[in-house]
């Protein structure tokens, strides 16, 4: 195939057979973001470049590596967003949103890193985020967190561990980084070319080694824990108060970070062993001084983001239904019986919520038409000829039941077929 016909390395396309799957996660953590108090916004996905630059910071992969930037015709520095929380600062900022009461905020859409493709790692992935403004103590932390359990039981969700720690303040990491170089430094020659690079420019990504050798090492090193004060262990332990009260299970991970420097105080993952190395599926943390770098005054806030194909991935694992799933087929055959089914087929759609029915599109014998039925995937045929007519009956076939095909009145359809997606849906 020519490679005008080729999708762009590392971007994807969703195709209709999984759109169903992502319109479920899609509806159902969007119900769940309402439910406390969350508003949506929507962010343009182009900003310029100084948004995250000065957001995520220079010494990252992202800003390093990963942005797709350029300058636009006004020799502006543009970068498709690579990722949402920057975004959404500045929005706030520019539209009024801070410096009142709490400011709950959640957001949708794709995002773009120039990575090596893997699987569960795109080009372009599409993530739902959750951000709250000015609210400081930890119970807002806790709320964000029992808001992404919330979610994970809504899908039906399982095998996800919450993993947590603290960054601390900016003083403490700064102590932290010192005592962790001076400890790496005495072990370069173990160290890989990619630690040694993080070694000088980003220390803490060392953490996150997937260096076997290198996470050995670490076993004796430094944790930032043992640097946090008073105000900080304060922050934290409340932190897990409220975990504990609301019966939230968690692991303490000290080796956790975050890749963006923007991020201090508690930070957390929701992980899962089933899709191999790419196991995190949502993250956030609270990241109070990115207000004020984003030319604000100084301003609380805190939230997280999935990663809206890994999760799809998990449930398309636990083979679960999606939204916009087929209902009923209209096999109709001559010209009268189209007439009447399409008629009839736009009084179904009017007077049953939520029925999803579609008609044979052109002609087609009984058999040619069967066969679409069956490939749509909905559950029932329901069948006008010529006969049915004259005699104002509809057949109705299951498709993917074995019982016997039944025919019904024309003035029975509207009641019966209600009552079978009602006893569908449960």
């Amino acid at each position: 195939m020519s490679q005008s016909y080729q999708s762009i390395r590392g971007m994807h396309d969703v195709l209709p057979d999984s759109i169903a799957t992502w319109q479920r996660l899609e509806r159902t953590v969007a119900d769940v973001f309402g439910q406390y108090g969350f508003r949506e916004i929507r962010t343009p996905i182009l900003e310029r470049t100084e948004v995250f630059t000065r957001a995520i910071g220079q010494a990252t992969d992202v800003v390093e590596k990963e942005m797709y930037s350029f300058a636009d015709r006004n020799g502006d520095s543009l970068s498709l967003r690579p990722e949402n929380t920057a975004g959404v600062v500045r929005a706030a900022l520019q539209n009024g949103l801070l410096y009142a009461a709490p400011e709950r905020l959640w957001y949708r859409g794709p995002m773009f890193r120039h990575e090596r493709p893997q699987k569960g790692r795109t080009r372009q992935f599409h993530q739902m985020g959750a951000e709250v403004f000015g609210a400081p103590g930890p119970d807002v932390d806790a709320e964000l967190l029992a808001m992404g359990e919330r979610i994970w039981n809504a899908l039906g969700l399982s095998n996800i561990r919450l993993e947590l720690n603290s960054l601390g303040n900016a003083r403490e990491r700064v102590q932290y980084r010192e005592a962790l170089v001076a400890y790496m430094t005495q072990h370069e020659a173990v160290l890989d070319p990619e630690s040694l690079e993080r070694l000088k420019r980003n220390p803490l990504r060392i953490l996150d080694s997937k260096n076997p050798d290198v996470q050995a090492l670490l076993s004796d090193a430094p944790t930032l824990d043992q640097f946090l004060g008073e105000e900080s262990q304060a922050h934290f332990n409340g932190l897990r108060s409220y975990l504990d009260r609301m019966q939230i299970d968690y692991a303490l991970n000290p080796r956790l970070v975050r890749g963006l420097d923007y991020y201090g105080h508690a930070v957390f993952e929701w992980i899962t062993d089933d899709l191999g190395a790419q196991g995190t599926i949502c993250a956030g943390g609270r990241y109070d001084g990115l207000v004020e770098l984003q030319g604000g005054k100084p301003w609380p806030a805190t939230g997280f983001a999935m990663g809206q194909e890994r999760i799809v991935a998990l449930m398309e694992l636990a083979d679960m239904p999606g939204d916009g799933d087929l209902h009923a087929y209209f096999v109709l055959a001559g010209d009268l019986a189209k007439r009447e089914g399409m008629a009839m087929a736009e009084r179904l759609r009017t007077n049953i919520p939520g029925l999803n029915l579609v008609c044979n599109a052109g002609s087609g014998s009984f058999k040619s038409q069967f066969k679409r039925a069956d490939r749509s995937g909905a559950g029932l045929a329901l069948i006008l000829g010529e006969d049915e007519v004259s005699q104002q009956q509809i057949s109705i076939k299951y498709l993917r039941e074995d019982r016997e095909q039944i025919a019904l009145a024309w003035d029975q359809l509207q009641d019966w077929l209600a009552q079978w997606l009602a006893n569908a849906a449960c």
